[in-house]
């Protein structure tokens, strides 16, 4: 008893002291509570400006960090006291002073914010940029933290680019400090920010600001010999700041310390040299480019250092894209139906009389002024002095002697481009020398291990008996030989695939290009747009041996700039790059022939329809059947590589649209929809025969795609085929009672959806006429108004209210449809759903159809 009896009492003392505890323990977060709120309240009973110095001279740094982060808020809160803000911008100078790194960083990021309001306000503080915040961004550009020092130099340069400091500031205050900063007495890591941050605002000060100030101290950067890194950061900004001085001090100051550079023992300095070598190019004249940084170039090329090299290959495309000039002679052109449309250069066009359309005689010449412009004119439309040529009566016209031979066959027009080339090629090409006895007996022994060949013992026979017959007549053995040897080599030789290179044929002929010799081939290269020598770099860059001692990705690299090249060398000179384009396209890495599948349609727009159809269309082809990383870049460009075609090319391709409904991924959605948008483009290119033949099954196939976003594109397709087959009644009826049958009587409810929103697109784009779409579509849309899913109703009170109401010709008696259309609507206004009463009663200005047509259908995927 005695024992329980003390048990309790313990227990009822512990749940006292318990008790106490909690006590003490509420009355301590009442009273810290009471504290806070005490604080609070004291905060709010201050001033902008008086809480702003109670907390300047806080002791806390978190405090002092929050003062300057708040500064524009305080600002804002007191612009319409002038007195005020003066104070406040006081109180930053003293904050500018603070000895805490940290909180001179957050000022110095508050500074543009602040910067930018006292430019709206500048009318009550004329003059508080420059008075105040100014001489705390020059002071913080040499302090003595490197956190401070970087965040004054970004604020700088928002402030140049915002145009919010006075040129003569800037002048005065921000450029003497950078150059001292450079000074040969400062660190190492001062001098490279201060050249960094000079580079950077030479474009923002102006040319006569960055010769006086800037440009001695970067001369004599260029050539620190104890800093790499000063002359590392000279060389990858070098382009920059010549393209700000440019003509003679670019060429008589900086380029010698670009060639010094160029060749520094570092390679790091190279290869900074090499990646910023076509901004130097750029500011550069021709006569430098092409005597002075072509050679230096090379010598990059040819660096020891695979990084320089690899640097150079890179900016090798870029480099020789600076020789195309402002007027280059590169004769773009491409024909649009049959029109032929004058793409950025000036080239003769003469009118030819069988085609009546115009047509690329040369690229050669140049670009013509007003004054010159009759010298550009065909022959037939200038005024010639000399006399009339005489009419031929009209019996004459029928003389047999007019048809003495039979008449050339005329070449095709795709072939009279190549033809022109093929002909300037053996122009330049010096002439093969005649065959001898000796020659033309060694190849009629060559050609008998064939003799088997009845072809080829014909030939042989002929030759022999030429041969015999010709005696001493040389000339005419040598003739007559070497006419049998061209027949034989067209007629035998190139239909079993030989690659035995008898005659000096074109560059252009169907001859494997191994039967030509190494001297051949380089001077089937040859041009005068760049040095030889860069080109001949740049075609090697296919070669495999530079894969492994330059860079895995150069093949790449060779096709992301080969548009350029190619523009740069003009499309008379196509034969140059045509190996390496096609040897690009058969590159075993799929990025390559990504790259070139982007960009094949701007070659094209380069190379005209003539070339494109013959070098280009063979290697869009093989692109189609590539993988869907290759397709999907001839997809999104689709339409322009096709309009630049002839029309019967062109008409080729409908039969493999349907070719991009089939996928590597079936869950790659983003391809079908890129086709949606191409096939809407596509449909200016094609009759509205093809249109329903080809375009319409693909568009139907997409608008039942899985995938919500394919579809609503798909039915805007749908909307402008409507358009394009509304000229022809016969098969706009055909199409929109399919359009009827397959989605207005869909089993599926987003069917009968899709054709509400179709009919919706008809009216508002104006697709086709009133009367058609209230003959067509207008009864089989009404009965969508005793659909089961709600859904569908909705659409239809949206497309009733908000598109057909708004038309007069729906709401006056000339439309047979009008009381149907008004029992509709009143069905729809006592609809069960009170969406579909809404939309159909009241008329929401701020809700349109498109905006919220994807929020009443599944998104499924």
């Amino acid at each position: 008893m005695g024992v329980n009896t003390q048990c309790s009492r313990d227990n009822r003392a512990s749940l006292s002291s318990v008790i106490r505890v909690m006590v003490q323990s509420e009355l301590g977060v009442t009273l810290l509570l009471c504290s806070v709120l005490d604080f609070v309240s004291q905060d709010e009973m201050l001033t902008p400006l008086g809480r702003l110095d109670k907390y300047i001279s806080s002791e806390n740094i978190f405090n002092r960090q929050m003062v300057a982060r708040s500064l524009l808020d305080t600002l804002r809160a007191i612009s319409e006291d002038e007195r005020e803000c003066v104070s406040v911008l006081e109180r930053i100078d003293r904050l500018a002073d603070d000895s805490e790194p940290t909180v001179r960083a957050e000022l110095m990021e508050q500074i543009p914010h602040i910067a930018i309001f006292c430019q709206e306000n500048r009318p009550s503080i004329p003059f508080a940029f420059s008075k105040y915040l100014l001489p705390i961004v020059v002071r913080y550009l040499s302090d003595q933290n490197n956190l401070v020092r970087k965040t004054s130099q970004a604020a700088l340069l928002v402030l140049l680019e915002q145009e919010l400091m006075e040129r003569g500031d800037v002048e005065s205050l921000v450029c003497p400090v950078l150059v001292d900063l450079t000074a040969p007495d400062s660190s190492d890591d001062v001098k490279t920010e201060a050249m960094a941050i000079i580079c950077k605002v030479a474009p923002m000060v102006g040319r006569d600001v960055t010769e006086r100030l800037f440009l001695p101290r970067f001369c004599e950067m260029c050539c620190d010999c104890r800093m790499f890194h000063v002359r590392k950061v000279c060389a990858a900004n070098f382009g920059d700041m010549c393209g700000v001085v440019g003509g003679e001090a670019a060429e008589e100051l900086l380029l010698p310390r670009f060639f010094q550079l160029c060749s520094d023992n570092v390679w790091g300095v190279r290869k900074a040299c090499a990646e910023c070598f076509m901004t130097v190019s750029s500011a550069s004249s021709p006569d430098v480019r092409r005597t002075k940084l072509s050679s230096l170039f090379i010598s990059l090329i040819s660096d020891p250092s695979r990084w320089v090299r690899q640097a150079a290959f890179q900016s090798l495309g870029q480099f020789i894209s600076t020789f195309a000039g402002p007027c280059s002679n590169t004769g773009q052109y491409f024909r649009d139906e049959a029109q032929w449309i004058k793409i950025h250069t000036c080239s003769k066009i003469v009118l030819t009389r069988h085609t009546g359309t115009a047509e690329v005689l040369s690229a050669d010449e140049p670009c013509c002024a007003d004054a010159d412009a009759q010298k550009c004119l065909p022959e037939e439309t200038q005024p010639s002095s000399r006399p009339p040529v005489q009419e031929i009566p009209e019996q004459e016209l029928f003389n047999s002697f007019h048809y003495w031979r039979t008449p050339v066959p005329r070449i095709a027009p795709e072939l009279e481009l190549e033809l022109e080339l093929e002909l300037e090629l053996e122009d330049r090409r010096p002439s093969a020398p005649a065959l001898d006895r000796k020659q033309l007996q060694e190849l009629i022994e060559n050609l008998e291990p064939h003799i088997d060949d009845p072809d080829v013992k014909g030939e042989c026979t002929l030759l022999l008996k030429t041969e015999v017959s010709a005696g001493s007549r040389d000339e005419e053995f040598r003739f007559t030989a070497q006419s049998v040897l061209n027949g034989f080599m067209c007629r035998v030789f190139q239909r079993r695939g030989s690659s035995l290179h008898v005659t000096h044929d074109d560059d252009d002929s169907d001859l494997s290009d191994s039967s030509l010799s190494a001297e051949d081939q380089r001077k089937s290269k040859q041009q005068d747009v760049v040095p030889q020598a860069l080109l001949e770099q740049y075609l090697s860059m296919t070669d495999p041996s530079r894969a492994q001692t330059v860079d895995m990705e150069i093949a790449r690299h060779c096709a992301f700039s080969l548009p350029g090249v190619a523009l740069t060398l003009g499309r008379q000179n196509w034969h140059c790059l045509r190996d390496t384009y096609e040897t690009l396209a058969s590159d075993m890495q799929w990025k390559v022939r990504r790259t070139l599948a982007f960009s094949i349609h701007e070659l094209a727009l380069i190379l005209g329809d003539q070339l494109t159809a013959a070098h280009l269309v063979p290697i869009f082809n093989s692109f189609l059947k590539d993988l869907d990383e290759v397709r999907i870049g001839v997809l999104k460009h689709l339409y322009d590589f096709l309009k630049l075609l002839h029309q019967d090319t062109r008409r080729k391709y409908l039969y493999q649209l349907q070719e991009f409904l089939v996928t590597d991924n079936s869950r790659n959605w983003r391809f079908r929809s890129e086709l949606a948008e191409q096939l809407v483009l596509l449909l200016e290119l094609y009759s509205a025969q093809d249109v329903h033949d080809y375009l319409r099954p693909l568009a139907l196939c997409l608008c039942t795609d899985r995938v919500s976003s394919v579809r609503w594109t798909s039915y805007r397709l749908v909307s402008e085929i409507i358009r394009k087959l509304s000229s022809c009644s016969s098969l706009l009826v055909s199409f929109l009672g399919e359009l009827v049958e397959k989605f207005c009587h869909s089993q599926k409810w987003s069917g009968r959806q899709a054709f509400a929103f179709v009919c919706q697109l008809s009216i508002e784009e104006e697709c086709l006429s009133l009367d058609q779409f209230s003959e067509h579509l207008l009864p089989p849309l009404l009965q969508l108004a005793s659909d089961p899913v709600p859904n569908v109703r909705v659409l239809l009170a949206k497309t009733l209210r908000q598109t057909l109401l708004e038309r007069e010709y729906f709401l006056s008696s000339v439309n047979c449809q009008q009381v149907a259309l008004e029992h509709t609507l009143v069905a729809l206004q006592t609809d069960v759903d009170k969406d579909v009463k809404y939309f159909a009663s009241v008329h929401p200005g701020s809700t349109r159809l498109n905006e919220d047509a994807m929020s009443t259908t599944s998104s499924t995927y």
